[in-house]
């Protein structure tokens, strides 16, 4: 599915198919990347995985985040048929050692990623993670022949070079710990790099909230979302900024900040997402540094003109 209603046009050659895994309901910026990469005329979109996000809040995760996917292309106007797809429940189990691998969790999301990275098709296939990897693991696990038909993107993890506790990552280090001993060609987004997506409430209800219902519901459900964690003792929650942190997934694909980016043997993590550096690991793309003007100015256009089309 590719959005397309723009004045300009992106070259069939420079077009890119995606799939998108996200914890979509487990706060309230996942939805402004879903709506971003949707909105994305250099995009295929090939499918929307619903992640789980741990079992730390809600037993049913993986399903709220299938509901909220399902609302956003409601609001939108958007076919959800052969759109959405549904996966593991849980994190994969943990295993003695992070040099042991466990066992797959088979999914409709898991077999969406190896059909598509096994298609005869000349496009790049990006698979973007907004939370844990677990699909990505487990399709590996399942298809090691993946690895080099596939570039993933992960918002997750500590800083380095020592990293330490981060949301995405901590709700499934074992599939983390697959993915960096594989040989998958990963972009990671580590938590230092996330957080220069900063936005203030101010701009994101002039810019975001006056554009239709899609732009009124991406602010609201922020808000709601903001009211029921106003306690959090986070720096960037400081009662008028949020960090926007998953847009770079989508943000990279059109632009790929080529000098902003270390190349790093994959480490390992521990069980308490410290990072194991052994040096045995292929490279992978450590980002440092996000183009937040860019990014965000995109996402801010590409909603105000959809909103002015969708009348």
């Amino acid at each position: 599915m590719i959005y397309d209603k723009y004045a300009f046009k992106v070259p069939e050659c420079k077009q890119v198919r995606v799939i998108t895994d996200t914890d979509a309901k487990n706060e309230a910026d996942d939805q402004f990347c879903i709506v971003q990469t949707l909105l994305s005329p250099k995009v295929d979109n090939v499918g929307f995985i619903a992640a789980h996000f741990g079992l730390w809040h809600y037993e049913d995760s993986m399903m709220r985040s299938y509901r909220e996917l399902e609302k956003v292309f409601d609001i939108m106007g958007f076919d959800k048929k052969d759109m959405i797809f549904k996966v593991a429940d849980k994190p994969l189990a943990p295993t003695a050692s992070p040099y042991y691998l466990p066992k797959p969790e088979d999914s409709e999301g898991a077999r969406l990623i190896i059909r598509e990275a096994m298609k005869d098709d000349p496009r790049p296939l990006f698979v973007t993670f907004l939370g844990p990897i677990t699909d990505l693991a487990s399709a590996y696990l399942i298809e090691p022949r993946i690895a080099g038909r596939l570039t993933a993107i992960w918002i997750g993890g500590g800083k380095y070079p020592e990293g330490g506790l981060e949301f995405n990552g901590n709700n499934d280090i074992a599939a983390a710990n697959v993915i960096f001993g594989s040989n998958i060609d990963l972009w990671q987004v580590p938590q230092n790099a996330y957080e220069y997506m900063t936005v203030s409430f101010a701009e994101l209800e002039a810019k975001v909230r006056p554009c239709g219902k899609i732009g009124k519901y991406l602010f609201d459900q922020m808000m709601e979302h903001f009211a029921e964690n106003a306690s959090g003792s986070d720096s960037f929650r400081s009662g008028e900024t949020w960090v926007l942190g998953d847009n770079p997934a989508i943000g990279l694909i059109l632009y790929e900040h080529r000098c902003h980016y270390d190349i790093i043997s994959a480490p390992l993590m521990d069980s308490e997402m410290h990072y194991i550096h052994s040096g045995r690991n292929r490279g992978i793309r450590v980002y440092k540094w996000l183009d937040s003007r860019l990014i965000l100015e995109d996402m801010f256009s590409k909603i105000k003109l959809f909103a002015e089309k969708q009348g």
